[in-house]
């Protein structure tokens, strides 16, 4: 597996696995309409903003997109993996190289979490410095933790 710079010739698989991973999981933890409001906000614009920014990325499997990560000055602002690769260190392999390009500017890092994802960035180090709440339709609210890592860039160095 590689992770490489998406490329907007990508935008559709990255769609597909965002959508992917948000239908499978999320309903979960989430209200239908938290799903949807995700569903919404990854749209095809949007996964070209994070393109043209050069700050998205894909886990590459053979010639299978099969995961992605995005940043935007220390914030990351998403991973997501194939349900079919979760628990299989693809979401660390990416969440390595966010925080190795990261490391390069910054001596922190910071992520909002979905509840789906607390624990394995707990077990990466992450700590929560707050709760975020947004306010949907029908009086649902999505809440998340904001979560915060010191980084070691000497860990990171030139390594990716």
């Amino acid at each position: 597996m590689k992770y490489i710079t998406a490329t907007s010739h990508m935008a559709d698989a990255i769609y597909d696995v965002l959508l992917t991973t948000i239908k499978t999981i999320y309903p979960y933890y989430y209200p239908a309409e938290v799903v949807d409001f995700f569903c919404r906000h990854h749209s095809k614009e949007h996964i070209l903003e994070g393109i043209a920014s050069g700050n998205m990325g894909v886990l590459m499997d053979n010639d299978v997109i099969v995961g992605t990560g995005c940043y935007d000055g220390n914030h990351i602002a998403g991973v997501y993996v194939l349900p079919s690769r979760q628990n299989r260190g693809c979401g660390s392999y990416i969440m390595n190289c966010l925080e190795a390009e990261i490391a390069k500017e910054y001596d922190t890092v910071t992520l909002d979490a979905s509840l789906s994802a607390v624990f394995l960035y707990e077990h990466r180090g992450y700590k929560t410095v707050g709760h975020g709440i947004y306010e949907l339709e029908n009086g649902v609210k999505l809440v998340y933790e904001v979560m915060d890592k010191r980084l070691d860039s000497a860990r990171y160095g030139d390594s990716i």
